[in-house]
């Protein structure tokens, strides 16, 4: 055994394991292949926030402060980073803990970890599953921007996501993550194409090692793409993401949700990433901000296009923003506990509620619903129904007027 290992070894203690049974039940993918469910079989609507920064910035009362604001507004998921962009593997937590020794992966330290597993254990008492991002993308590559630094080939990507899956084997409120903005391909490399999934092919392998295959997995990609394109036969992807992004407003992520869903073989697919709320367009303020309007666009489009639940995201909460440390290009109009409270955070959850309000797994997108142009841009229309025709939602982004074939109804209501 290795130094390296025996260090693993020593630190599989400690994890939330022991409050397994108050947590809700792991998540798994429907067998329509088109949706998650719990273990019992009821829906599972993906209703996420983008708390990249939440196992760094926040204490455990502030955690507490956090979670439970999330919770109460309705929200089901919680998108964290396990491995940071920012610093170079230096940023401490709230405790002045560092996540690794000698910035070193294959020695973590338990002090940090030991904040992980409160989070982690206090999220699933309030009804919230973590999207355990393992690394940034990063720190395998392409950096593209940031300092990195490159810290993962295979047999370190192995060894860790090994000891990850490991220590939150019995963790039911868990799903993992992979990527980090960074294309798993490099098609426009220096030199040619750097192909990138040997190393996520490696880490995947060592989490189902570790854990035994229990807690799903997708990878989260670079904005303006999806998972699909290099990833879909990927048998350790459960389910594809895309992320619309931050550089416009309006992006036509329906017309992505559509491709993602008519593949095959099936897989869930979600928007893991759209406009921020708060955040400046195209990251220039004089561009203006994503505000409510937009966020709901976005999450309308997509789950009426077929996606299985949504992710909404503000700048503030995702930095966990305090009084000095506004991140440049990211903005710095408000602390992030006075971002919990944006209309677009407290407008999410009617789209869970209005989901979940009809017969969920039989749920299809059908724009044939529509009569003519569904109207692209700031005003499109977006229509789900059920299968069997009983009922129908459409979304009208704006107050133009859209047709509706009644004849692909049977008595619905709309």
């Amino acid at each position: 055994m290795t130094p390296a290992a025996i260090v693993l070894t020593a630190a599989l203690g400690g994890g939330p394991a022991a409050a397994a049974g108050r947590m809700q039940s792991m998540v798994q993918v429907a067998p329509n292949h088109r949706f998650l469910v719990r273990a019992d079989g009821t829906p599972f609507f993906w209703l996420a926030d983008t708390a990249w920064l939440l196992f760094y910035r926040l204490d455990r009362e502030e955690a507490e402060r956090y979670l439970t604001a999330r919770a109460r507004q309705g929200f089901t998921v919680l998108q964290v980073m396990g491995i940071v962009e920012f610093e170079e593997l230096r940023m401490p937590n709230a405790y002045g803990e560092q996540q690794f020794i000698d910035r070193d992966p294959l020695r973590p330290n338990e002090k940090f970890y030991a904040h992980v597993d409160w989070i982690i254990r206090r999220a699933g008492e309030l009804g919230l599953t973590i999207a355990f991002l393992a690394t940034w993308g990063d720190k395998v590559g392409p950096v593209l921007w940031g300092k990195g630094p490159v810290i993962f080939n295979e047999n370190v990507a192995r060894t860790y996501g090994a000891w990850l899956g490991t220590r939150y084997r019995t963790t039911p409120n868990l799903i993992w993550v992979l990527g980090g903005d960074r294309p798993p391909v490099q098609d426009d490399a220096p030199g040619g194409v750097k192909d990138f999934r040997p190393v996520w092919r490696a880490m995947a392998a060592g989490l189902k090692a570790g854990d035994g295959g229990v807690h799903l997995m997708t990878y989260h990609p670079m904005g303006g793409s999806s998972t699909s394109t290099h990833l879909h036969a990927e048998p350790w992807l459960d389910f594809n993401m895309i992320q619309s992004g931050h550089g416009a407003r309006n992006p036509h992520n329906w017309a992505v949700i559509d491709h993602d869903y008519s593949l095959a073989p099936p897989k869930p697919t979600l928007d893991g990433e759209a406009d921020y709320e708060d955040h400046p367009v195209n990251w220039k303020q004089e561009n203006g901000w994503f505000d409510d309007l937009d966020v709901r666009r976005t999450a309308y489009w997509a789950v009426f296009a077929g996606a299985f639940g949504h992710t909404y995201g503000s700048t503030p909460t995702f930095l966990f923003q305090k009084p000095g440390t506004e991140m440049g290009a990211f903005g710095g109009r408000r602390t992030w506990e006075e971002a919990l409270a944006l209309p677009g955070a407290n407008q999410m959850k009617y789209l869970r509620g209005l989901v979940e309000s009809r017969p969920f797994l039989t749920r299809i997108p059908d724009q044939s619903l529509l009569v003519g142009d569904a109207c692209a841009g700031p005003d499109h229309a977006q229509a789900t129904r059920d299968a069997d025709g009983s009922w129908a939602f459409i979304y009208l982004a704006s107050g133009r007027p859209v047709t509706v074939r009644a004849d692909r109804l049977t008595g619905a209501t709309l």
